[in-house]
């Protein structure tokens, strides 16, 4: 099993660098398999998560098609996957994001079609 962080996500589901893009792409379509499959963690989902949100303004049903299209990629094992397909879906546009408290500390809270509501 090889650990992916969230720059390999980020650069496979925005394909915004052509270089990291594709290294990020033959990684995950080509070097990874059942057998050898890639684990991506709570904390890179929820960071994905934010940074789609913060750093691209991803809006909510963009990022839950994107967490949506991770949870349909075979060689990928994602942690509690159920408690994540379990947060609405794709067709709800609730995922899990961790937002950066005041105090410094991460806390988790959940990004709603309507995440100021």
């Amino acid at each position: 099993m090889i650990g992916l962080d969230t720059n390999i996500l980020i650069r496979y589901l925005t394909q915004d660098d052509a270089a990291q893009s594709r290294k990020a792409t033959e990684i995950i379509e080509s070097r990874l398999s059942e057998v050898n499959p890639g684990f991506v963690s709570v904390v890179a989902m929820a960071e994905t998560v934010w940074v789609l949100d913060r750093a691209y303004g991803f809006a909510s049903l963009q990022i839950a098609v994107a967490v949506e299209r991770m949870l349909q990629i075979e060689v990928l094992v994602i942690e509690n996957e159920q408690q994540v397909r379990g947060h609405g879906g794709a067709q709800a546009g609730a995922r899990v994001i961790r937002r950066r408290s005041d105090n410094g500390a991460w806390c988790q809270s959940w990004l709603h079609p309507y995440p100021y509501v």
